[in-house]
């Protein structure tokens, strides 16, 4: 190989490294680019998530309400089911573990989790609202965006 490299011509030698100091930069640019893909979390709400063809076990986000009257804990004690609505739509969701203390009906969150394959939204993560007036901006742009918005 060095006997190689020691006969080229010295501008082709540096096309040879320009050239695989691209190449490399190439692959790893495409190696970082496929592991931040697999991180990204998409966000949705219920209303988005009915137009869209979200298949069964993909991670994503899903925000809005805790509907009125929805909040039911099982028999386990350990496992709650509630709704999640943007005021437009709704979906069932499920949640095995500690809900936040904030966490109650009529009050914004935003669960991390994936469908099942009966279209329940079974959640590994619950992020419940701050104050009796905050609802994530998230959730907020995608109600107003949805013509839902009944706040300030």
């Amino acid at each position: 190989m060095k006997k190689m490299l020691k006969n080229l011509k010295p501008k082709r030698r540096r096309l040879l490294f320009l050239l695989s100091g691209l190449f490399i930069l190439g692959i790893s640019l495409g190696l970082a680019l496929l592991a931040l893909n697999e991180q990204v979390d998409l966000f949705l709400t219920p209303t988005s998530l009915s137009e869209k063809e979200i298949e069964t076990n993909k991670r994503f986000k899903l925000g809005g309400l805790v509907q009125k009257n929805s909040i039911k804990k099982l028999k386990d004690g350990v496992t709650t089911l509630f709704i999640i609505t943007d005021n437009n739509m709704s979906i069932d969701a499920q949640f095995k573990g500690v809900l936040p203390n904030l966490f109650r009906e009529g009050q914004g969150v935003v669960a991390e989790g994936k469908l099942n394959s009966k279209k329940i939204f079974i959640a590994n993560k619950i992020f419940a609202k701050h104050d009796e007036n905050y609802l994530p901006p998230e959730i907020a742009d995608a109600i107003k965006k949805e013509g839902q918005w009944k706040g300030n």
